[in-house]
This record gives C-alpha cells, sequence and structure tokens, in this order.
C-alpha cells in the first residue's frame, strides 16, 4: 500500500511517500520519497528540496504562481527523471493531510467530501493562515489524482477533542461556548505519537501511563495526557496561547490588548498589525530582537547578549510553570518527554527544565543528555536509573503518525 502525506505550512510544503506492506511496522519505516517546497522566498518562485530513499537529494527552483501548480510539480517528479520512485500517479493508495483546525466537529481522521471541505473551509476563520492551505493541497490533488484517490484529513486539534470541560471552556461569557470560542490545543499529532512512542520505549501500557509531553520548535505546546487521552494543554482556541515560542508571544493578560486597542483606536488594517505582531514579532524574536532561532539565542548568550539571556529566562520560566500545571492536572507524572526541534536538540534547556523538578526525585544522566545519538533523531531515555520519572527524547514524526492513520483507516474499511 503507498500513501502520500501532505503537511501544508502557510508558506512551505512537505510531502513524503511511504509504502506500507500487509502489517505495520513498529518503527517508522524511511519514506520512499520526501519533498519540501518553500514557498517564502519570492514571489512567483517555489524551492524544491527532493530526496530518495537511496539518499539522492534534488535542488530545483520554480516558477510558479500558486501552491498547486508547486504541488503539480512536486506528484511529477515522483513518476519522473532521477527521482522516480514509482510507475504512475495510480499507484497511490491513500492520500493523508494533515489539517491543522477540525473545530468540535472531528474527533478522529475523516474521509474528505465535499461536506468535510466545506467545514475545513469554514473553520478557516479560526485558524486563517493554515486551514486555507490545507484546502488548497486537498484541492489540489483531487485535480492532479482525480475524484477516485480517497483523501483523509487527520486533524492536529482531534486529540484534544478529550479535553474535559474545566480544561476546555473559557471564563468569559457561556455564550463563548456556544459561539464555538473553547481550547482547542494543537500539535495533537505529535503529542499523540510521542506518547505512544513512549508506550514502546518504556514497554507500558500507553493506556496505563501518565505523561507530559513538551512539543518545542518555532511553536510550542504541552500536553497532560492521561490513560491515553489528553486532559490539559497549553495551546487555546488559537495557536497563540501557551508558552513562549520562536515568533509568538504566548499568554499574555488580554488586558493589555484592550489598552493597545483603547489607546491607538486600531482601524482594521491596524488591527491586522497587532495580529502580526503577537505572531511574528513576539516571543524569542521580539524579546532577544536577535532571532526567532534557539540556536542563535544559544549563540547570541554566549557572546554576552543581555537580551538573549532575558529571552532564555523567559522561555524557560515560563515551560517550568506550565510544566508544573500539567503535573497538577495529573497528579503526578510517569514520563517527562521533549520532542521537535528545540526539544530534541536543546541539551541545556532539558537540563535547566529537569533541575527543577528534581523535588519529585527526577533526575537526568548528564552524559545521557549531551549525546546526539548520531544524527539527533534516535528516540532515548535521558533520565538516570534511580529516577522516580522517566525523561525520553523522542523524535516526532508527524507524517508516520498521518501514514498511520491512513493504513489503518484502510484496514478497516476494506
Amino acid at each position: 500500500m503507498k500513501i502520500l502525506v501532505m503537511n501544508a505550512g502557510s508558506s512551505s510544503q512537505k510531502s513524503c511517500l511511504y509504502e506500507i506492506l500487509d502489517h505495520l511496522p513498529t518503527q517508522p519505516p524511511v519514506p520512499l520519497w520526501e519533498c519540501a517546497i518553500d514557498l517564502s522566498h519570492q514571489q512567483g518562485k517555489a524551492e524544491l528540496e527532493l530526496k530518495t530513499k537511496p539518499g539522492r537529494k534534488l535542488e530545483i527552483e520554480l516558477e510558479v504562481n500558486d501552491r498547486a501548480a508547486a504541488i503539480t510539480y512536486m506528484l511529477e517528479t515522483l513518476t519522473k527523471g532521477e527521482t522516480q520512485v514509482i510507475e504512475t500517479l495510480t499507484e497511490i493508495d491513500l492520500v493523508g493531510h494533515r489539517v491543522v483546525h477540525g473545530g468540535q466537529q472531528y474527533r478522529q481522521a475523516t474521509l474528505i467530501d465535499p461536506a468535510v471541505k466545506q467545514t475545513i473551509a469554514d473553520l478557516a476563520r479560526f485558524a486563517p493562515l493554515h486551514n486555507p492551505v490545507n484546502l488548497e493541497g486537498i484541492e489540489a490533488i483531487e485535480q492532479a489524482l482525480g475524484a477516485n484517490i480517497p483523501q483523509l484529513a487527520v486533524f492536529d486539534t482531534a486529540f484534544h477533542s478529550s479535553l474535559p470541560d474545566a480544561a476546555a471552556i473559557y471564563a468569559g461569557p457561556y455564550a463563548w461556548q456556544q459561539e464555538g470560542i473553547r481550547r482547542y490545543g494543537f500539535h495533537g499529532i505529535s503529542h499523540q505519537y510521542c506518547a505512544v512512542q513512549a508506550a514502546q520505549i518504556l514497554d507500558r501500557d500507553f493506556a496505563q501511563l501518565k505523561l507530559i509531553t513538551c512539543h518545542l520548535g518555532n511553536g510550542c505546546s504541552l500536553a497532560a495526557i492521561e490513560n491515553g487521552h489528553s486532559v490539559d494543554t497549553t495551546m487555546g482556541f488559537t495557536p497563540l496561547a501557551g508558552l513562549m515560542m520562536g515568533t509568538r508571544c504566548g499568554d499574555v493578560d488580554p488586558g493589555i490588548l484592550i489598552h493597545l486597542l483603547q489607546q491607538q483606536q486600531y482601524s482594521a488594517e491596524q488591527l491586522n498589525q497587532l495580529n502580526h505582531l503577537l505572531n511574528y514579532e513576539s516571543g524569542l524574536k521580539g524579546i532577544s530582537g536577535i532571532s526567532s532561532d534557539m540556536r542563535q539565542i544559544s549563540l547570541a548568550i554566549e557572546a554576552g547578549s543581555d537580551r538573549a539571556q532575558l529571552a532564555y529566562a523567559i522561555y524557560l520560566h515560563r515551560l517550568k510553570s506550565q510544566i508544573g500545571a500539567m503535573l497538577a492536572s495529573l497528579g503526578g507524572v510517569d514520563a517527562l518527554i521533549f520532542t521537535a526541534g528545540v526539544g530534541e536538540n536543546h541539551a541545556q534547556l532539558r537540563q535547566d527544565v529537569c533541575a527543577a523538578f528534581a523535588f519529585l526525585g527526577l533526575e537526568i544522566d548528564p552524559e545521557k543528555n549531551s549525546q546526539t545519538a548520531g544524527n539527533g533523531k534516535i528516540d532515548r531515555d535521558i533520565a538516570t536509573a534511580n529516577s522516580s520519572v522517566r525523561v525520553l527524547v523522542i523524535h516526532t514524526q508527524e507524517d508516520w503518525a498521518i501514514a498511520k492513520e491512513c493504513w489503518q483507516y484502510r484496514a478497516t474499511n476494506h
């Protein structure tokens, strides 16, 4: 069975092709083919990076006017030239799409039909940067492959649909709930994948564990997972809430926004500017004045930058305090999990976070923590043998999680 996975960002498109035979492997296989499209550099151009299983890599610059044209070209590479891995596109059995927002309607992976497409479009008011491009990808596949190849939507919010009302409902007017204003949570595909991997690493029943997963990339969120279900998370109505992030502010006093609106009497255009400020000019970038990249922040700290040091200190403080909140929601924890770019690669941050929870009996092995495990993508337990809490570093693989959902859907429905 060949499964194409589509993972669209606001200015990017990541895709890969998996081949799964008669059973799901216990560990993620290497895709037959991978493609990353960057649409951010120049209007009317796209940069493609293609990889195939033997390790071949090809970079191409395209002159295209939209995402659909870039996707069409991308699909052609599957069957032509040095990146060919299949004879014809009809070999693709199923296409799985990461869709950021599924609202309250979708609590599991869903076969895409016109009604589902309309709901994804309607929910764009909650995720204006992501749902529209998710829909573009769906429609581009329809145009390129035809209607006979089924497509499955795997929703980032679905894993958090199990949040209890006390965690999901905001303390505003109750009418907000009826208007769809509630905590949805995001990064759900990653949080669920890491929780399942943790159970395998620990050789424990997934449904019997209390886990805190820390997805720390350019976007950051935590999840408290109990008995296989998300019971608390830091992102909220939008991905702007919660932790300090690369360019997003995370939680701020809503009175600050009211103050800004009153002081400056924002026009519609200025409201867009405020939205841009909170989403793209805040977080590590906004405080440091240097970068949204934690690697650059670390280098700036070594060079003596006070603002970079402050940015790191705020990031660490927010992270520790919200891990504490997740711990309280669970009433204990079996494993603390670090994942995504910062979580997987920043040993000093992991050390600083874990030091704050030494009172639990949590202890990490400095040597294991500092190891990069070759390419840094090997899942590992970095806690000491005597630690009361396991500490795991897991390479999140959202694309493989989506492929698994597709395989399981096909196995269930055929």
